[in-house]
């Protein structure tokens, strides 16, 4: 029996549309289902990232013998979310394992999804209807009668017919469409694996020779195809199914691989260095209790992992932010500064050009006995830190105290598949966003094919690049990860511009190395 609106208290089925392929846009209603869920059925293996919204624990099922097991479990007073493919409504399988709950008097909801019909073809910059108000979708695995179909006036939507794309073409023409209508033939809909090509009836069989097509697909008739050079939107992304590597840690690297997302990219964080807590705790001890009892006038930090040491060390001895109090915070960067405010500290002083420690150094004040009561600084960093900062503050009077929080080792070599994709241009371009990186992932990994765009963070870096026999393609034109992402997002667009005046099939790097599966031109 169907659910009420209110969750019942004993265990149900939850028949949830997964939609199209991109994860974020599943229903709010699916995601609340999921965060509830003492056990999910996987329809796909690509709505494996759906577990995202579940609690820690939760039961994944993969066996495709699981319909008596859904009344069993509910009859157990679990709560089963069964994922499909789609809407579960729409061209379903789910008939079955609904009329058992039914039977089994379990009760069940069914919530529907983003259907692929209308979402790959927004994402393809193909609207479901024009000037005619006809919207018709079919299953080519039924029997169809397309002379019925070629009097669609409006656009069709075809499921399930990319193997017979060829012969259902050459049907509608003899049912009576012109052969010059445009078609538009799409994979890997709504994902970055999006793959669209824009024929005609007519000429679907040479267009379709060599594309590469895997289902699931779509395959749309009618005039708004012939809308898609204007209206396509995600396809055109400047990074769009680019595969980029993200070297450094998962807390440094999240709000840079969202931007990469934004671009149409798919990042892969591959950290190449892992942070350790100080050989010797006891410096770290003095500095903190120094902090605490008046010892200094200054804090600076030059690393959001200082920031991470010195918070894990205040929670270790019961102090939060009031501790500050009174104390001046200098920050060498954004994401150090984010990190300081992520933790109840704003900061007081960072640099406005150069985020570095020369530009930390640069808008500094000099010390002032009349203004200044205490003229020691506190400056937490890593084991590796240059001394520049120090030579600095003590250039202005100010005398430091160099206090190791973490130590920087590099880190393990990533799994074998990685390794390969590194050296065998597998990717079409790694970010460095710092001389370390560079030489730890050519120490761990292997050096970047030279297919591969190589950007990097600054001149510093660039030259660490060019050291280890790397070509720079792109750098950031101010030393912040954003500029970077978005240096390379501006790469990207020009090269498509320029792949398209020359009416050519845009193309990514990672396509031109020796034995890369060509689509299109």
């Amino acid at each position: 029996m169907p659910l009420s609106s209110d969750s019942p208290t004993s265990g149900f089925v939850a028949f949830v549309g997964a939609g199209p392929g991109d994860p974020n846009l599943l229903t709010l209603r699916a995601a609340e289902l999921l965060s509830k869920a003492d056990a999910v059925v996987l329809g796909d293996e690509t709505h494996r990232p759906l577990l995202r919204h579940c609690r820690a624990g939760v039961e994944v099922i993969e066996d495709d013998d699981f319909k008596d097991d859904l009344v069993k479990r509910a009859k157990r007073g679990q709560l089963v979310v069964r994922l499909c493919e789609g809407d579960p409504m729409l061209f379903s399988s789910i008939t079955e394992e609904v009329a058992a709950c039914a039977a089994a008097e379990v009760d069940f909801e069914i919530v529907p999804g983003v259907p692929p019909a209308t979402a790959v073809l927004t994402y393809a910059g193909i609207p479901p209807a024009t000037s005619v108000p006809e919207f018709r979708v079919v299953d080519a695995a039924q029997e169809q009668d397309w002379s019925v179909h070629a009097a669609c006036r409006g656009t069709l939507v075809i499921y399930n017919g990319l193997s017979d794309a060829v012969a259902i073409g050459k049907a509608l023409i003899a049912g009576g469409k012109p052969d010059t209508t445009p078609v538009a033939v799409s994979s890997g809909g709504t994902t970055t694996e999006q793959y669209t090509v824009v024929s005609s009836l007519g000429r679907l069989q040479a267009d379709l020779k060599h594309a590469g097509f895997t289902e699931p697909a779509l395959i749309v008739v009618g005039e708004a195809v012939g809308l898609r050079d204007k209206l396509s939107w995600f396809e055109t992304k400047p990074l769009f199914g680019w595969r980029v590597l993200v070297p450094r840690t998962k807390e440094q690297s999240r709000s840079l691989s969202e931007q990469l997302v934004a671009y149409g990219a798919v990042p892969e964080e591959v950290p190449t260095i892992s942070v350790e807590p100080p050989r010797t705790p006891q410096q770290m001890d003095r500095a903190i209790k120094g902090l605490v009892t008046g010892r200094y006038e200054w804090v600076a930090f030059t690393s959001a992992n200082a920031v991470k040491a010195v918070r894990e060390k205040f929670e270790e001895y019961g102090l939060d932010a009031r501790a500050f109090a009174g104390l001046k915070v200098a920050a060498v960067g954004d994401a150090t500064a984010q990190a300081l405010v992520e933790f109840g500290v704003k900061p007081d002083l960072l640099p406005s050009g150069e985020q570095s420690s020369e530009g930390l150094v640069a808008e500094w004040p000099p010390y002032d006995s009349m203004l200044d009561p205490i003229n020691r600084v506190l400056l937490p960093r890593a084991d590796i830190s240059t001394d520049t900062l120090v030579a600095g503050l003590t250039e202005l009077g100010w005398e430091c105290d160099d206090v190791t929080a973490y130590r920087t080792v590099r880190a393990a070599p990533p799994p074998a598949p990685i390794r390969e994709a590194i050296k065998g241009g597998g990717f079409d371009a790694v970010l460095f966003t710092s001389s370390s990186t560079v030489r730890n992932l050519v120490g761990i990994a292997g050096k970047p094919h030279n297919v591969t765009v190589i950007a990097v963070i600054g001149p510093q870096t660039a030259k660490t690049a060019e050291e280890f026999g790397l070509r720079v393609d792109v750098m950031a034109d101010k030393p912040s990860a954003s500029a970077l992402a978005a240096a390379v997002a501006e790469y990207g667009a020009k090269q498509r511009q320029a792949a398209l005046a020359a009416g050519d099939t845009p193309r990514k790097p990672s396509q031109n190395r020796r034995g890369a599966r060509r689509r299109g031109k």
